[in-house]
């Protein structure tokens, strides 16, 4: 595979109502695309950066520095180029080593990459990483509200649509009174769970203890991201399982974890790991111990979304997903919508993501392209 060039394109994508976690507030998204393309075929990769550094240290600017002056160049030398012509996108991890962190530039990258790679080949996202599955259970993340009689609007609202697992975020202040008023007002057989993106300290565990009482799947990364400790002694406080998110950055992050005790389940979302292929290292390795793991979301537009699927069709994937239908976040979404039947997505089964852009629809949104030749 000779790979020409890669097109940068930022797009801004509006939300259909306003999402707010413990970070902050999101009204629209500010979307980083990658376009890698090669003599056989084209691929697409997504960003799942923020505009700002909330989420994690990396933010949509940031991305595209790094990809511009130290990713992208190291692809471009004659051994990047033989690398990639030898193994396709199973080399760019290793050909971005060297630059520290960065990981959700780099996961773009290699989703672009093998996107294209399995174009030429005819072979699908899900065919590639081991799925097992032709469609996946649907969760909905539902993010904080004003009130909780507006919370329980919105709810019913994702239950009757038919997704079967809610998932509220929250933080101090907004945990234990919308929690007990969904599972009072909608009963125990409703799958559900919480995410509070690190806004707890282990001060919090006895009023953390609490959430027991509402048979709850798990809680999300209570405490910082680098508090891995932290989360092992709040883990012996808790009948609720503790799911890590943000301190699961690499296969070799998690089994710490893991050994430590610090989560009993594991969130992945490629993006935040470096990309597709680190993420079924997780699982693979996940599974080995006994771990489930779920796939999680960052409010992706169609492309990432339908990878999303591909990797939650994978057999260790026992619990549901973040992996909602496109008018979950979006209006019109740049790729012809994924949507939800039964509770379930279809996971795409054409070549490399089995969805593309729209020209028009990418157009409209289409804030800024740079070419980058190699």
């Amino acid at each position: 595979m000779k790979l020409r060039g890669v097109e940068l394109r930022r797009v801004s994508m509006p939300l259909v109502s306003p999402f707010r976690t413990s970070f902050g507030t999101q009204n629209e998204r500010d979307v980083l695309l990658l376009k890698a393309v090669t003599d056989d075929a084209e691929g697409w990769g997504e960003c799942v950066a923020l505009a700002d550094p909330l989420y994690s240290s990396e933010y949509v600017g940031s991305q595209l520095d790094v990809l511009r002056h130290h990713l992208l160049p190291r692809l471009s030398t004659p051994e990047g180029q033989a690398a990639i012509a030898r193994s396709g996108a199973a080399a760019i991890a290793g050909l971005t080593h060297p630059v520290k962190g960065h990981r959700m530039a780099k996961a773009a990258l290699e989703m672009a990459v093998l996107d294209a790679e399995l174009r030429a080949l005819g072979r699908s996202f899900g065919r590639e990483l081991g799925a097992v599955r032709e469609r996946v259970p649907s969760g909905v993340s539902v993010g904080i509200h004003d009130s909780i009689p507006q919370l329980l609007t919105v709810v019913e609202g994702y239950l009757d649509a038919g997704y079967v697992r809610v998932k509220l975020k929250i933080q101090p202040g907004w945990d234990l009174e919308p929690v007990a008023a969904v599972r009072a007002r909608f009963g125990a057989d409703v799958l559900l769970q919480v995410d509070a993106n690190t806004a707890y300290t282990l001060r919090d565990a006895r009023h953390l203890a609490k959430l027991d009482a509402f048979d709850l799947l798990l809680i999300e990364q209570p405490l910082e991201e680098e508090d891995v400790l932290g989360h092992a002694t709040l883990a012996r406080h808790l009948a609720t399982p503790i799911c890590l998110d943000e301190s699961i950055v690499s296969a070799q992050t998690a089994a710490a974890a893991i050994t430590l005790g610090a989560c009993q389940i594991i969130n992945i979302k490629p993006g935040r790991v470096g990309g597709y292929l680190e993420a079924r290292r997780i699982h693979d390795l996940a599974v080995a111990n006994g771990i489930p793991v779920w796939c999680g979301g960052m409010l992706e537009t169609g492309l990432g979304r339908a990878a999303n699927v591909a990797l939650a069709g994978l057999p260790g994937f026992t619990l549901p997903g973040d992996v909602s239908a496109s008018d979950r976040f979006y209006r019109t979404d740049i790729t012809e919508p994924i949507v939800l039947d039964d509770g379930h997505i279809a996971v795409p089964d054409g070549p490399g993501l089995g969805v593309t852009p729209i020209p028009e629809a990418l157009d409209a949104v289409t804030t800024a392209t740079e070419w980058i030749d190699l």
